[in-house]
């Protein structure tokens, strides 16, 4: 019974012990010592209880201590509380002290903050970046189309990672500043022949201003003539004259027909009165009659002239040439 007893006391000390030595690293409580970290097992304790891995914080400052590098393990617990990467931060100060760049941890600490690679800004400070722009189509003043292509040196600028534009703003300007260029070319020859006037003046602009780059280079890799745009214009602004054109004969046009059918309709208008007016004739010349006003002799009189009236019109018509033969001077006749 004795020996039960002991054997499930002896099992919970060893239980205890176990959960304790997870609870409090005593582990990385030596390693720290060792590596000459000053950090009491309290503090330890209390990382565990504020719910910080204890090997988040201690580890990155093992580095730190050991790079020479003086860092507070507040601040340090505080970053990772606040969201940050502490191993990250620590890694960029270690690698900015090697590259003699001056970086302060709380500077470090808000560039982390704020979402950019702290580490990776350190790296492109030593080693600047190469970003290359998609191709930037442009029209110089004769018309051509030219598209570019660019490659962009950029370095790191720590001091303004924070609050500074990013890759793609400077990719906008390095575009803008390609199209304003062969835009205010004379001739797209003059581009082709020294497509370093380009870099030159992109690179005068200061494209870098309230960027998180200093841009140190503006190399055009390629540059290939693209479509006539100025011949393509002038094609589509002669359809387009041609159209108008074309819409306004055909207005004419319009207005012409209508012109003629009212000319038609004034005339057939005129014609109804006249035939109205010669019907009335007949009717007049028998109330001659029997009022007496016209005699027989009267009346052929006047169709003698009528008919006199109508061969002179004839004759007119013909060309004003007399015939060779009827009635007035036809054979056998008197002229």
């Amino acid at each position: 019974m004795e020996t039960a007893v002991l054997l499930i006391v002896i099992s919970l000390v060893i239980v205890g012990l176990l959960v304790l030595l997870n609870f409090i690293p005593v582990g990385l409580w030596i390693s720290a010592l060792a590596a000459g970290v000053r950090i009491g097992i309290i503090s330890l304790i209390g990382m565990r209880l504020r719910r910080v891995p204890p090997a988040r914080i201690i580890e990155p400052l093992i580095k730190a201590t050991k790079a020479g590098i003086e860092v507070n393990v507040n601040k340090l617990e505080a970053h990772f509380l606040a969201g940050g990467n502490v191993d990250r931060v620590v890694n960029a100060l270690i690698a900015a002290q090697r590259a003699n760049i001056p970086l302060a941890f709380e500077r470090a600490a808000a560039i982390d903050l704020a979402g950019r690679d702290v580490l990776q800004a350190v790296q492109m400070s030593v080693n600047p970046k190469v970003i290359e722009t998609p191709v930037v189509a442009a029209v110089a003043k004769d018309g051509i189309e030219l598209k570019a292509r660019a490659r962009v040196t950029v370095r790191a600028n720590i001091d303004r990672l924070v609050g500074g534009a990013g890759e793609e703003t400077v990719i906008a300007r390095v575009g803008e500043g390609v199209v304003s260029t062969i835009g205010s070319a004379e001739n797209h020859k003059l581009v082709l022949e020294n497509p370093d006037s380009i870099s030159r003046t992109v690179l005068g602009r200061g494209l870098d201003a309230g960027t998180a780059f200093e841009i140190l280079s503006i190399d055009i890799a390629d540059v290939d003539v693209g479509r006539n745009i100025g011949a393509q214009l002038e094609t589509d602004r002669a359809e387009a004259d041609k159209r108008i054109a074309q819409a306004k004969a055909e207005e004419r046009r319009a207005m012409a027909v209508a012109r003629e059918q009212e000319m038609r309709a004034a005339t057939q208008e005129m014609r109804a009165k006249v035939v109205e007016a010669e019907a009335e004739v007949p009717r007049a010349i028998a109330q001659a009659f029997r009022e007496g006003k016209l005699g027989v002799m009267d009346y052929y009189a006047m169709r003698n002239l009528l008919a006199d009236t109508q061969m002179r019109e004839a004759i007119s018509r013909a060309g004003d040439k007399p015939p060779t033969s009827g009635p007035l001077t036809g054979e056998g006749q008197t002229p």
